[in-house]
């Protein structure tokens, strides 16, 4: 399973690299999101106790800090490198730059409800994540909103054409986008 988990990860990594070589990531704690929970809490609607366990099989097998690390070395060969986005300042989930506040969510709301219309959260998070400015001390942590506005109609565009699409393909729908 590790060589054949490699080996996807060597081709992934390939690929994002022919579509470009900016490459923004968010920095994470993987191995907090796979320590179990500390408190116990309870269902409200069931009333039964929930699992203590967090994310620690599916990151086991998923591996990303693997595949960010062969990510990294491969841009190294160009003398790239991968830019960390300051997951704490920038907080790509909870921005809304229509009205350039922060609205905390739980992991659970999906989709980021606007006057107008709906958008996935995860995408919105990677075009808020792509016009984060790289400055010279390479911080990353501020939003170009005036850019990010610019490219929202075009965005818009093409998000709601791959939502039809994943929605009536045969594929299996992944179930953490909300579709």
């Amino acid at each position: 399973m590790a060589r054949t988990r490699k080996q996807s990860h060597e081709e992934l990594a390939n690929y994002v690299l022919s579509l470009g070589n900016i490459i923004k990531v968010e920095t994470m704690n993987y191995s907090g999101l796979q320590a179990r929970s500390k408190n116990t809490t309870v269902n409200e609607k069931t009333g039964k106790f929930n699992k203590k366990k967090r994310f620690g099989k599916s990151l086991a097998s998923k591996a990303p800090s693997m595949f960010l690390e062969i990510l990294n070395r491969k841009l190294k060969y160009e003398s790239l490198w991968l830019f960390k986005v300051n997951t704490y300042k920038v907080k790509a989930s909870q921005y809304n730059p229509f009205t350039d506040e922060y609205i905390k969510k739980k992991l659970s709301q999906r989709w980021n409800e606007f006057e107008e219309f709906k958008i996935q959260r995860d995408l919105m998070s990677g075009l808020i994540i792509k016009n984060v400015i790289i400055d010279d001390k390479m911080k990353l942590d501020i939003i170009d909103r005036d850019k990010l506005l610019s490219e929202f109609d075009n965005f818009k565009l093409l998000h709601d054409i791959e939502i039809i699409r994943i929605q009536n393909s045969d594929n299996k729908v992944i179930s953490s986008m909300g579709i």
